[in-house]
């Protein structure tokens, strides 16, 4: 089945404007829905409230959402009255932008951290940060609402290639970087560095939390999948079954599932806690034999995500099309056309895969089924228990089954 198209927000261009560094290497919604932010490429990071684009898609039809979106939104005031007012900021970062992260002290889920002091910078209830990761190893981060730069952050010695922030509200984020490291910071401490997590023998691409903030996953270069303990800041195992780069990767709402997408054409879903494969979502048929594991270059995975719901994944490739697969079926539910993509995420209510080309966002609406009484069981019952607990308890093996993610 095809996906219907909600929009598209495209970049703007000039007779001298250069193709090379318009990529956008990334896209993300806030926490709460209220913004959606992309790098448009040379150095620029555009940040519009995501309900006014919505409504524009709606009035003006996909084509022309994004000239409404440019035309219409109202920029910043300076009166601190206008402070949580959602508006269009333009941020130039000083060099290319390779990764985004928006962070906030509000827990997504139940919080894991106590009696945090506070610094130089008073991080309240409405306080709504943007991360960016930069080509010069640099990290900055941004008030969202009136889109002042707060903290610069320089230890890595090269790209950022991802960031991502705890979902607890702590404000710790993770950087991941060419640099062949992980840095955690803490935000509510002046952006002091925690901790560098070392291990990947090569570039580390992607980083990602589980929703309990308890494991932090990151894919790099030479098949690198990791596993971190974030409690004591030690590795907790390696997930071996890739035969290229892996280059993104997402827990599932839960934490019961991981997805990993590589350039040896496949995305791989995995129980984290057993370190086993589940699902082989492949992108080339047949599948690249031993011999040429690496997969053929137009059929690279470039991202995957989990939706909200649990049961869809969506990824993106080289061979110039959107996939949206369920985690029970073999073959994609929905696909969709997209040229030279590079990122993709799902809306913070799950509604809208969002994916960025060449500076521009494309929008999908994302594949609407109606959960399994046991796809909900599941949910329910591994959002507070891992593998382990669940094979162990109490109740019958046929319960026990129905309440597993099965290969």
């Amino acid at each position: 089945a095809r996906s219907r198209t909600v929009g598209e927000l495209l970049a703007p261009t000039s007779p001298f404007d250069k193709k090379c560094g318009r990529e956008n290497w990334t896209v993300a919604f806030a926490p709460d829905g209220s913004y959606l932010a992309w790098s448009q490429g040379h150095r620029i990071v555009k940040l519009v409230p995501w309900a006014q684009c919505l409504n524009n898609f709606l009035l003006h039809g996909t084509k022309n959402g994004a000239n409404a979106v440019s035309t219409r939104l109202p920029r910043q005031s300076s009166e601190s009255g206008q402070k949580n007012k959602p508006c269009e900021h333009i941020i130039d970062c000083g060099d290319i932008v390779w990764s985004l992260a928006f962070g906030s002290s509000v827990p997504e889920k139940q919080s894991r951290c106590v009696n945090i002091e506070w610094h130089r910078f008073k991080f309240g209830q409405d306080q709504l940060l943007l991360a960016t990761g930069l080509n010069n190893g640099r990290i900055k981060i941004w008030d969202v609402y009136t889109g002042k730069l707060l903290l610069n952050l320089m230890d890595h010695t090269e790209v950022v290639r991802d960031l991502t922030f705890a979902p607890d509200g702590s404000l710790i984020l993770v950087s991941a970087s060419r640099d062949k490291t992980l840095r955690v910071w803490d935000l509510k401490d002046d952006g002091n560095m925690m901790k560098v997590l070392r291990g990947h023998p090569n570039w580390v691409y992607g980083c990602a939390f589980s929703p309990d903030s308890s494991i932090l996953c990151s894919v790099g270069a030479s098949k690198a999948v990791f596993l971190w303990d974030m409690d004591k800041y030690s590795m907790l195992r390696k997930l071996e079954g890739h035969h290229n780069d892996v280059v993104a990767c997402e827990f599932s709402p839960d934490g019961a599932l991981l997805a990993t997408a590589s350039y040896d054409t496949r995305v791989y879903v995995w129980d984290p806690h057993i370190g086993v494969i589940l699902r082989e979502f492949g992108h080339l048929f047949p599948p690249p034999t031993p011999i040429f594991a690496g997969g053929a270059n137009d059929r690279w995975v470039r991202s995957v995500c989990f939706s909200h719901d649990g049961l869809h994944v969506a990824s993106l490739a080289d061979d110039k099309m959107v996939r949206f697969w369920r985690i029970d079926e073999e073959y994609p539910v929905q696909v969709a056309p997209l040229n030279n993509g590079l990122c993709c995420t799902f809306s913070t209510d799950g509604s809208v895969l969002a994916a960025g080309q060449d500076g521009s966002v494309y929008f999908w609406a994302t594949p609407s089924q109606v959960s399994s009484l046991q796809h909900l069981c599941r949910m329910a019952i591994r959002r507070v228990m891992p593998t382990s607990q669940v094979k162990n308890l109490p109740v019958p093996c046929k319960v026990v089954e129905f309440l597993c993610y099965q290969i």
